[in-house]
């Protein structure tokens, strides 16, 4: 299923509770990152209150920003940022400057910029749990480098929730879900192939969704139906870590210890383990796989950002590391 933007009357992709358009099946050749925020991300609560001073020129306006507000999610979730039009290198540490991030507990963090659209900021490490987070977007009358001029102000406050970890072992063939270090689960997986290997590295839940309609055509392995790759299937319980189409989703036949293939790069689980992970995890809770050929998937490819290092993070950071305020 794939959603497409919605514009409102001040240029705000209106997506709360919605999927971005993504690759709706598992990975196969679809494109390893992703330029746009995710679902769950949402408007921007803004102030258009004109202002006096403001330089003329055309609006600089935001498509996205997650988490939504008032939203409860895991220790791997960035603030991810999206503007609707390119913002120049030259504007990006003024940008940076007026998206102000406080929190609870103070800590390190930094932005991003993963294109001349997105920016995302993160922590050094995890989150805490229970950390109140406030983004403060002060954007009207700033400049994105290219005639465009901000014309809203932005406040996004969320918290954070219980750690919640996954584990998944290609090789070993198996899952471990754990909460606050403890081992709650342990469940036998299928897990991509040789022809279809799953993305390596950590991926923060995107969004999960009680059915999805996977199509091999969406993520370009065969829109031939006399292919034997070709597949068109909705199945349940099916909870996204990619935008190009990784899941971690029941699949017809149940996973057996010791047996690793049989999907296109999902993560398949047994009908009863799919039900209770679809339940148990949310937004941002980070899902680590280990064991596949393919290589870790690209941090922002949805929300990878843990993929790199803390020093890969910065190289792409105007304004470098900083402390949080406390709110």
């Amino acid at each position: 299923m794939i959603v497409g933007r919605i514009k409102g009357n001040i240029g705000i992709a209106l997506m709360a509770g919605a999927v971005i358009a993504t690759a709706s099946a598992c990975g196969g050749d679809a494109s390893a990152s992703a330029s746009a925020a995710n679902s769950s991300s949402s408007a921007a609560n803004g102030s258009a209150h004109p202002s006096p001073t403001r330089p003329s020129g055309p609006p600089m306006l935001l498509n996205t920003i997650a988490p939504e507000p008032g939203a409860t999610v895991g220790v791997a979730m960035p603030i991810s940022v999206v503007f609707t039009n390119p913002v120049d290198s030259s504007a990006r540490a003024e940008i940076e400057r007026h998206l102000k991030v406080s929190t609870s507990v103070p800590l390190t963090g930094a932005w991003h910029w993963f294109s001349s659209t997105r920016v995302d900021w993160r922590p050094e490490k995890y989150w805490q749990p229970g950390t109140k987070v406030t983004l403060t977007a002060e954007l009207d009358g700033v400049s994105d480098g290219n005639g465009r001029y901000g014309v809203h102000n932005y406040t996004h406050t969320f918290t954070i929730g219980a750690d919640t970890e996954t584990t998944v072992s290609v090789s070993g063939h198996v899952m471990k879900v754990y909460r606050n270090g403890a081992l709650v689960r342990t469940m036998p997986i299928d897990a991509g192939s040789p022809s279809f290997p799953s993305w390596d590295g950590t991926m923060a839940v995107i969004d999960k969704q009680p059915k999805v309609r996977m199509t091999s055509c969406s993520v370009g392995i065969s829109c031939d139906k006399s292919s034997p790759n070709f597949y068109d299937l909705t199945l349940p319980w099916d909870v996204q870590l990619t935008t190009s189409g990784t899941y971690v989703h029941y699949s017809t036949g149940d996973p057996q210890p010791g047996h690793s293939y049989g999907s296109h790069g999902c993560v398949h689980l047994s009908m009863s383990d799919a039900q209770w992970f679809y339940n148990y995890v949310e937004q941002g809770d980070p899902i680590t796989i280990t064991g596949s050929p393919r290589g870790d998937a690209a941090g922002d490819n949805g929300y990878a950002a843990f993929n790199l290092t803390w020093s890969q993070w910065l190289a792409d950071s105007a304004t470098g590391a900083q402390t949080t305020s406390t709110s």
